[in-house]
């Protein structure tokens, strides 16, 4: 099926710091409940940018634990609901039981990353990763960060979602997705690197938000080793990031970066 437009025309009344006044026509993004069905037993409900639905759901199966790669997973379509969408994912037979064992009780809101997790042994945890995380230039950072700023054309037209990518390790930007949320995001790219079977470990991930613990998790599950974050770091976030050693870089901006976690990888990177 096709899917609704990402974006729809609202008028708005503008008005100035001068006292002026007028209408204007503004994007807004839209925002659609997606329920996600896994062999025809219903998971969670997650509010989402009607985008990349198939990147989701590959993406969000891996962060949620219940695959372990793109080969459990057989089949994915987008179906039509009365008040918004389905997900209908067929498992690989070996994959079911986990999914039975992780289901979700209620939705899951756009900001929202556990949201329907009943117990605190279901919050997820990535394996921890075998060896040291690679260094990783400045230079190439930056380079990604500018642009990324060109690569958003959703946030461009409505300035209202979040963008998660995927840079090599040159800074050289490889995937861009976009969603209201931004775990959605996130899981939108764990989706496509997956898809396309590009190594997360490659390169470096992005993400244009506030850096939570869920945002480490879900970066740590794709296999990254870099996360770089437009917004600071929740504590918990970096408590996560130094058990997994992941370089942490936050507050990424054009001219400046904060290094949270790996400060000599990535001043090595800076100096060669």
């Amino acid at each position: 099926m096709s899917l609704p437009p990402s974006s729809r025309a609202a008028e708005a009344l503008v008005v100035g710091t001068d006292g002026s006044i007028r209408t204007a026509a503004r994007a807004v993004p839209e925002e659609v409940p997606v329920s996600l069905v896994y062999s025809t037993v219903p998971f969670a409900v997650m509010m989402l940018t009607p985008s990349d639905l198939e990147d989701f759901a590959y993406g969000f199966s891996l962060t949620e634990g219940i695959v372990a790669g793109a080969a459990g997973i057989r089949e994915v379509s987008v179906e039509a609901e009365e008040r918004g969408l389905r997900l209908a994912i067929r498992l690989a037979p070996s994959d079911l039981t986990a999914h039975l064992s992780r289901r979700r009780s209620i939705a899951g809101r756009t900001g929202c990353g556990l949201c329907g997790i009943e117990d605190l042994d279901q919050m997820p945890r990535a394996a921890p990763p075998a060896g040291p995380a690679p260094a990783i230039d400045v230079a190439a950072i930056r380079r990604a960060l500018l642009a990324l700023e060109e690569a958003q054309p959703l946030n461009d037209e409505t300035r209202a979602v979040h963008a998660a990518a995927f840079a090599t390790g040159t800074g050289a930007l490889r995937l861009v997705r976009e969603d209201v949320g931004r775990h959605n995001a996130l899981d939108k790219l764990a989706g496509a690197l997956m898809r396309q079977g590009i190594a997360a470990a490659e390169g470096f991930v992005i993400v244009t938000s506030r850096c939570s613990f869920e945002l480490v998790e879900k970066a740590a599950a794709i296999g990254a080793r870099t996360l770089v974050a437009i917004s600071a770091p929740t504590a918990l976030a970096l408590d996560r990031a130094r058990a997994l050693d992941m370089n942490l870089v936050a507050v990424a901006r054009r001219d400046t970066v904060a290094v949270f976690h790996g400060m000599d990888r990535v001043a090595e990177g800076f100096r060669a």
